[in-house]
Order: C-alpha cells, then structure tokens, then sequence
C-alpha cells in the first residue's frame, strides 16, 4: 500500500503504485501515474498529465507537470513523460508541452536534474544525463544521452545538445553542440574533444582515435563544412559513433558551435 503522509493532498483519480512515497505537505494531481517506488519528499508539486517511471525521487519544493510558460498555450491536455531512476532535486520545474510542438515533454532514464534547474515545454532529455545547478533549458531544447550541462547553462530554444557533450559552467548555448564535444562560454564555442567522457562510456581506443580523427576534420582543419563531411564520411563513416556525428551536424538547423 503507498506510503502517504496525512498532510499530503493526492488526488482520487491520480494513478499510484502499491509502493510509492509522498512526503508531508506534497500533492498529487489528477492526472498524475507514479510509477514503482517512486518517491516525493515534502512539498513537492506533481500535476498535470504526468507520469513519473518507477524509482525517480523528487526533492523538496519541485513543481513538475504544470503548465508552460508559452503565450498560445490555452490549457489543453499535454503530457510530461519522465522515465526511471532519475534523481530530480530541489526547486526543479519541468512543463508539459504544447500542442504546436508535439504536446509531450519527456525525460529518460538515470538522469541527475540538479537544484534549480528549469526544463520548459517540448524539451527532450535522453538518458544517463547530469544537467547541474540553475541550468535553464528554453523550449523545444533536445539533449541526448550522456551529455553533461555544468551549472548555470542557458540553452536557447530548439537547439541540441549531442550525446556525450560536456558543458561548461555558464555556457550560453545558442546553437547545436556536436556530438563528444566540449563549449564554453558567453556564446558558446567549441574547445574541444570530451575525452573524458567517451573514455567514461567504455569507447575502445581505435573508436576514441576514430571520433578524434573526425573532430580534427570538420572543426580543425579549415575545410568548408560540407567538404569536411564527404571527407570523414570517406574515411571513418562505418564507425558508428562517427555515423551518428555526421548525421548530427548534417540534420542540424541552427548550425553546430565551433
């Protein structure tokens, strides 16, 4: 049977698993599914269509699933889709989405959403991602897997984070980031390769070599953009992760920081 704490407010209707925890003084709106062992500490806000997936803990004064902050929003019925194992902290707010950008809002698994943090309308977070203090996603913002946002990072709308890209503290991101690189910066620019973080993922040595290799091509060696790509899709395009890089800047429509 869930665990509710008698000043909590939980909504009839709001869908729960025999195992959840709602802390003193949270609530629980209508149309709310929390899924196994998830857990609300206190004065936590859950409302809107919003489902939470099983082990996700949310820290005190969060305020999940409520509406956008978007002018033509007029109170439809849009989802928030948050996935397992995610560690959301304190004073985070995430919206649902808008019907112009596809009415859902969704978040992976394993993600560590830090204090402060604000995810607007339409956003799409992968999995496995670590967005730090006080960062602030505008909406329609995508990050894939494994990115890492250091704190206070502004990310303008409709622009994408690739996998395995490491922010700097205060960057202001405006454009897309490329995938396994690192930005920084007032405007941010590249600086380089993530390192650390593809060693982190478990890449062997001739894949790491092989993404390096690419980096060195389309940002380093002063070749047109599109010259570039015919050159790594030549030489390194079976490579997976090097696919992917190449389909990433390729589909990109604010163009890639470099």
């Amino acid at each position: 049977m869930a665990e509710i704490h008698s000043t909590a407010t939980v909504d009839a209707k709001a869908r729960l698993a025999d195992d959840v925890v709602i802390g003193p003084y949270s609530y629980v709106g209508p149309n709310v599914e929390l899924g196994p062992k998830v857990r609300l500490a206190s004065h936590v806000v859950v409302t809107g269509c919003t489902r939470v997936g099983a082990h996700t803990q949310i820290f005190p004064f969060a305020c999940i699933g409520e509406a956008p902050q978007d002018k033509t929003f007029a109170g439809e019925s849009t989802n928030l889709v948050i996935g397992a194992d995610n560690v959301i902290r304190e004073h985070v707010t995430i919206h649902v989405g808008t019907p112009s950008g596809g009415a859902c809002t969704r978040i992976g698994d394993d993600n560590l959403i830090m204090n402060g943090t604000h995810i607007a309308h339409d956003c799409h977070i992968g999995s496995h991602t670590i967005l730090a203090s006080f960062s602030g996603l505008a909406g329609h913002v995508t990050v894939e897997d494994y990115a890492v946002l250091g704190a206070y990072t502004g990310v303008h709308q409709f622009s994408k984070i690739g996998e395995s890209v490491m922010a700097a503290a205060n960057a202001k991101i405006g454009q897309d980031v490329a995938p396994f690189g690192m930005v920084m910066g007032d405007r941010a620019h590249l600086v380089g390769l993530n390192t650390v973080g593809i060693k982190r993922r478990g890449f062997d040595s001739e894949t790491r070599a092989a993404i390096k290799h690419a980096y060195q091509i389309l940002f380093y060696s002063k070749q047109m953009l599109d010259v570039a790509l015919v050159q790594v899709r030549q030489e390194l395009g079976t490579i997976p992760e090097v696919a992917r890089l190449i389909a990433f800047v390729e589909s990109s429509e604010r163009g890639v920081c470099r």
